[in-house]
C-alpha cells in the first residue's frame, strides 16, 4: 500500500495495475523512477521549437513523456472520481475552455506572462485530469508556457522540491486553495519565491 501525502491523489486498484515497473515496493521506489522519467521529459521539452503548447494534444503528450515509463495510463484521462478534481466526465470539455482561455489571454493581453502560466497552472491541477502527477505536470506545463510561448523565465516554485510534505509544499498548497477561491495573489507570490 502506498502511502500518500497531504495534497496528493490517491489511485484506485485499476490505476495501480497500471504500474510498468514490477520491482517497485516502496513509495520512494516509485518517486526515484518517476523522477528518472520526469527529467527525461524536461530534457525532451527543451529542444522543443514549438511555441504552441497551450492545446489538448500538448498537454496529453507531456504528461505521456512524463510518465510513459512508469505508468500504461500515461497522456491518458483519468477514468475514476478522485479526492480533487471536476467530474472525470468533464475533463475534456473542461480542458479545451481552459485552451481556449489562456489563448485569448495572450492574445489580448489580458495578463502578463506569469499570471497567464499560474492561472493556466492551477486551472489545470484544479481539473486534474489524469490519475496521477497532476501537480508536477501543471507545473511543467506553466513553465513551457513561460518559456515557449513568451520566451521568459520559469518559475522557481518556492525554491525547492514540492515532493516532500514540508514547508513549501504547504504554502503552495495554501496558495493554490486560495487561487480556488479567486485570490491569485499567493500563487503569484509563491511560483517566484
Amino acid at each position: 500500500m502506498i502511502a500518500y501525502d497531504d495534497g496528493a491523489t490517491p489511485l484506485d486498484y485499476d490505476e495501480l495495475k497500471g504500474l510498468l515497473p514490477t520491482h517497485i515496493t516502496t513509495r520512494g521506489e516509485l518517486d526515484f523512477l518517476e523522477m528518472e522519467n520526469i527529467n527525461q521529459a524536461i530534457i525532451w521539452s527543451e529542444s522543443l521549437k514549438t511555441t504552441d503548447v497551450i492545446n489538448i494534444e500538448f498537454i496529453c503528450k507531456l504528461h505521456k513523456k512524463m510518465f510513459s515509463n512508469i505508468w500504461k495510463w500515461a497522456g491518458k484521462f483519468r477514468k475514476s472520481q478522485k479526492n480533487i478534481g471536476i467530474p472525470y466526465i468533464q475533463i475534456e470539455v473542461e480542458l479545451q475552455t481552459l485552451c481556449d482561455d489562456a489563448q485569448a489571454w495572450t492574445q489580448y493581453n489580458t495578463y502578463s506572462p506569469d499570471e497567464v502560466a499560474a492561472r493556466f497552472h492551477h486551472r489545470l491541477v484544479f481539473i486534474h485530469p489524469f490519475s496521477n502527477g497532476n501537480g508536477r505536470h501543471a507545473r511543467l506545463m506553466a513553465d513551457l508556457i513561460l518559456e515557449k510561448r513568451f520566451a521568459t523565465k520559469v518559475f522557481s516554485w518556492g525554491g525547492e522540491s514540492l515532493a516532500n510534505h514540508n514547508k513549501t509544499r504547504k504554502e503552495y498548497i495554501k496558495a493554490l486553495k486560495m487561487a480556488d477561491e479567486h485570490d491569485y495573489s499567493l500563487l503569484l507570490e509563491f511560483v517566484r519565491s
